[in-house]
Parts: structure tokens; sequence; C-alpha cells
């Protein structure tokens, strides 16, 4: 694909998934996935020595992982040392264990055999998962069994800590154990060739804020260790060998950013509120409690969007009240925030249950899932439902229903919450007071319904993340379509200034929490449509706080009275990102990657 010339430039586009550039050597990143093995066991005692040498590779792999997350510790790690405890979970699993070692006495096969089964039956299981966050964590088992191959095969496992100093890692996946290791000084950032914003990767690169673009592809196949590299995670490139002229532009590039950081981190913790006076409350976007350190400290002022599927995640048993209850008090109440959005979870079909009656689905994205998922399972909604309510006795605390598409189911979900206040008071068990209902707009069918909707509910969300897919009819995570995905295109600004115009009508506050929230070029469309709230993944706060800072309602209004004239997405692109630059040159520098 491209020359062996490894010192000619080239240009791979990716996507963000930690902000911030790096210039670095790259340091290729091998897995050692390739440990599988295949011979027979022709007597029964060498069946159960092979169970022996199964174990003590598990075993020997628990330690390595405790030796780890004791290390994470121990300079202050503690963050994403969860991801550690879930691998430790999976090594620990009865069914991972006993699939693994019935496969080796009923087949003679050896244990590396036998665990490449076992792992077969796990992909055939997260196949049939329909979200695409959710089927992504298939990659921790992944994981756990290259550990158990290495340690089969006697070979030292890998770790960043091993390399030299200043590099970029170069992998064509990162698994969170990797990632995690990342807080070494001597790690500027990484690119893989796979990998989404939802992965574990993604997010652990987030909290600990190191540069990082990941969905590359064929990165991989073209870098070679000691290769320059520049790796932009606020843009999604990576540039192999670069020119020097190419260089200097992201020198300089480098060193607006970062006293940009400086500029935009003085404006987090100051209101978002305009030159004209409009306040705009700021949330932050969150999967995980350990997130919220830095939610506070980008300038969050509430958690606008605890996204709660996670707590489902790497369990044989599904989550008990306690479980739940444990995770929201986490988020609820913390001093630094003021109040917390708590959306039911999205889950759907057979994600997590096993049901013979349910065939994979031709089309998950519009089957059984969210609030469509909860009104079937009624005893597990009601479960999540009292632990929130329970929760939300600690702190000011909304309820956030995913996937509306109609009055019906609105009204049957506020139903079971009022059944479970009064099943929770009958047994005086303390519960929150003056909590908010709100619904996800992001079915078009909501927004054309809005007013009747706004008469139920005490506040809207938008989720532009689903709502554009919906509306513009785009597979979001398609690669020959996603080109289509346009936050800016006409018809998508005209729902959500419906949206708006109707939930204020009706005396409702209306927030957005899809990304378009988060993208700074989007700013000022946002104001001028009179968002009450918006809520963003926690970097992103600091720019647009800063952007919010220096404009106006007025300015905006008419800016989005002149692309709504506008009859094409790509008119209003170019025609918003030409204003943005002129009107903010600071917050989008110009660089021409030639």
């Amino acid at each position: 694909m491209y020359p062996d010339d490894a010192k000619k430039t080239f240009v791979l586009k990716g996507m963000g998934a930690s902000p911030g550039i790096v210039m670095g050597k790259a340091y290729l990143f091998d897995r050692l996935d390739s440990l599988i093995s295949f011979y027979t066991l022709n007597d029964t005692a060498l069946v159960e020595a092979e169970i022996v040498r199964f174990r003590d590779a598990v075993a020997k792999s628990e330690k390595e992982l405790l030796e780890v997350k004791n290390k994470l510790s121990s300079i202050g790690g503690i963050e994403p040392s969860y991801i550690i405890d879930v691998h430790i979970m999976i090594l620990n699993d009865g069914a991972f264990m006993n699939n693994t070692m019935q496969c080796i006495r009923d087949m003679f096969v050896n244990a590396e055999w036998a665990i490449r089964m076992t792992v077969d039956k796990y992909r055939e299981i997260f196949d049939k998962v329909e979200d695409d966050y959710l089927r992504k964590r298939f990659n921790d088992i992944q994981y756990v069994a290259q550990m158990i191959l290495r340690n089969l095969a006697g070979k030292k496992l890998e770790t960043v800590e091993d390399i030299g100093e200043g590099v970029i890692i170069i992998a064509q996946d990162l698994s969170p154990a990797d990632t995690a290791q990342m807080k070494f000084d001597q790690v500027l950032g990484f690119a893989t060739d796979v990998g989404g914003k939802t992965s574990h990767t993604a997010i652990v690169a987030r909290s600990i804020e190191i540069p990082a673009v990941i969905g590359l592809k064929t990165l991989t196949k073209v870098v070679r260790t000691n290769d320059d590299v520049i790796v932009d995670g606020t843009s999604g490139v990576v540039i192999v060998n670069p020119d020097p002229e190419i260089l200097h532009r992201y020198e300089e590039k480098k060193k607006l950013e970062r006293e940009g950081k400086k500029e935009y981190l003085k404006h987090a913790q100051l209101p978002a509120v305009t030159l004209d006076q409009y306040r705009v409350e700021i949330g932050g976007n969150i999967e995980f409690s350990e997130e919220i350190p830095s939610a506070i400290a980008n300038g969050a002022e509430g958690i606008g969007l605890y996204r709660t599927e996670y707590i489902y995640i790497n369990r044989e048993q599904l989550p008990t009240e306690e479980d739940h209850f444990a995770s929201y008090r986490r988020v609820v109440g913390v001093e630094g925030l003021a109040w917390s959005t708590i959306r039911t979870f999205d889950l759907g079909g057979d994600k997590f249950f096993s049901d013979p009656k349910l065939a994979k689905e031709m089309n998950p994205q519009m089957g059984l899932r969210a609030i469509r998922f909860c009104l079937k399972e009624v005893d597990l909604f009601k479960v999540q439902l009292r632990a929130i309510l329970r929760s939300a006795a600690y702190g000011k605390t909304k309820i956030l229903f995913p996937m509306i598409s109609g009055i019906e189911e609105i009204r049957e979900a506020k139903s079971i919450l009022h059944d479970v206040k009064r099943e929770l008071t009958a047994a005086d068990i303390p519960i929150g007071e003056d909590i908010e209902i709100g619904i996800m707009i992001e079915v078009p069918s909501a927004v054309v319904i809005a007013d009747e909707l706004a008469k139920e509910v005490d506040f809207f969300s938008i989720g532009t993340n689903d709502l554009i897919q919906y509306a513009l009819a785009i597979d979001r995570i398609n690669d020959r379509v996603s080109y289509l995905y346009e936050p800016l295109h006409p018809a998508v600004l005209r729902l959500v200034k419906r949206v708006v115009d109707v939930g204020h009508a009706a005396g409702i506050r209306v927030a957005m929490c899809g990304e378009m929230a988060g993208d700074p070029v989007c700013t000022m469309i946002l104001l001028g449509l009179e968002l009450d709230e918006l809520s963003m993944h926690p970097l992103a706060i600091p720019k647009v706080k800063k952007i919010i800072r220096g404009a106006t309602v007025k300015e905006s209004k008419e800016l989005l009275e002149k692309v709504m004239s506008f009859q094409s997405s790509v008119e209003i692109r170019d025609y918003v990102e030409d204003f943005m630059q002129k009107r903010f040159p600071s917050e989008f520098p110009e660089i021409d990657q030639g």
C-alpha cells in the first residue's frame, strides 16, 4: 500500500481518542497473539498434567496482574486499576476455567487449544451483542487468554515499562492493562489500528490525558520502530516521518495548544456566561465514577449524563440492587457537583440474557433496546430504579429515560417509577425528594410529538449521536457511510430547534448530551438555539466555556439565522468553520498538512 521507503512522509486519518499533540519515536508494540499450538494427549495422566499446567499458567497470570495493580496504586494511578480487577475476575471466573478444563478432558487436547475453543465460545456470545460498546468488552477476554498463553509458552509479559524512554506506542490494539501502565513518564502517546471512542483504551487514555489516535486500520503495517511520528489526538491524525516543514508547523501548533490549555483552564471553574449574560449550565458525560475528578477539574458543574450500562459488564450474575446503589453513591452527592443525571440502562435484546426465542436482530439499533427493553424486563428495571431513588437521598439527582419514541413509553416508565417510590416509602427506606424526570430526545418521532412529551417530564436531553443517526439514516459505525454523519446538517439543526422551542414554550429546560455539545465549532450555533445545558466529555469543557464566555447570544442568533438559510450541510459546515476561525482565531488555528 505504501512504498518500502520508511522515511517517506505519509498521513493516516483515524479517530482522536484523547486530545493533544505529541512528537517522538515510534515503538511497535508486539501483543504476542500467535501463541496457539495443537496436539493431542494419548492418556489420562497426560490430561491431568495438562490441567495442572493450565492452572499454573492462570495463577502466574493473576500474580502478574496483581503486581501491575500494586504498582499503579503505589504511583497514584488508582483510577484505571479497576480495569485490572476486571481481568482478575475473568481469570477467576468459574465458567472460563471449567470450560477450558472440560475441553482438555473431553477432547484430549493441549491447554493452548482448549483456551482457543473457550475463547471461540465467548466470541459467539459476544457476537450476538448488538451494542458496539458492549461487544468490544470481548477484548478483555482475549487479553486474559493471551496472558495465559504467554505463560504457557514461558514468555515474558511485555509491558510499556520495558520500552525505551520518550516513545509513542504503535499497536494493532492496546488492552486496558497496557494503557493503564501509560502512567509511566516514558510514554508520550499511542496510536492503534482498531478501537472506538467507547473502548477501554480510549476511556483510560482520556482519564490520564495522554494523546491518542485510534481506528487507523493500517498503521502497524507501515510504521517501524524508531520512525519519527506525530500523533495529533485532537484532530485524529498520525503523521509518519514528517518533513521539516510539517514538523515546524506542528511544533507551533503544539505550542499554541499548550498555551491555550493553560488559558482554557483559567476559564474551567468560571460559569459559562456569555458577554450579554446568558447562562449555560455545563455537565460532564461519564461512564465510570473514576472520571469524576477529571470532570470537576475541567469545570463540570454537574454530571449531565451517567451511562449505567457498564454495571452489567463482565458479570456472571446480574448486578444486585446493592451493586447499583454502590455505583450511584459514588456519583451522587460528590463535593463539587451540583447535580447528577443518571440514565437508565441502554441495553437491548440478547445482550446479557439467554433466551432461545430471541434471534439475532437484523437491525439492532431499531430493535429491543433501551426503554423498550426496560419495559419488557420490569423486574430488572425496578432493581435499578430502587437504587437510583435510594442514592438520590444523598444529593441532587435527575433520572433520564433513553430512546423514548412515544407517549405510552414515558407514561409506563413513570408509572413503574411511582410504584417503586411507594414500595420504598412503605418500607421506610429514605429516597430523594424533588427528583427531576427527563427523557432523551434521540428518535425523530419524539421530536414530532415533543409538545405532548413536554407535558410528562421536567426536562429534555437531546442525544445527538442517535438523533443524527436515525434522522439521516446513517449507521455511524459503518465506515462506508460515516462521512454522511453531520451534526450541522440543516435537518438536524431544525430538529434541535424544534425541541428547544417546544421545551421552552412548555416551561421545561432543554439539555444536549451528545458529542455535538462538546464540539467547539458548534458552540455558537448551540448558543443561538438557546440550549439551557450542554453536557460533554470533561476534556472538552474548558475550551467550550472559553468560547461561550467570549461570545454573545445576539451574534450567535445572527449566525444561526444565516446558516438556517443554507440548503446543504457542506455550505453550513464551511460557513460555520470559517466564521468560528475568524471570530476565535486562537481557538481554531489553521494548519495546512500539505
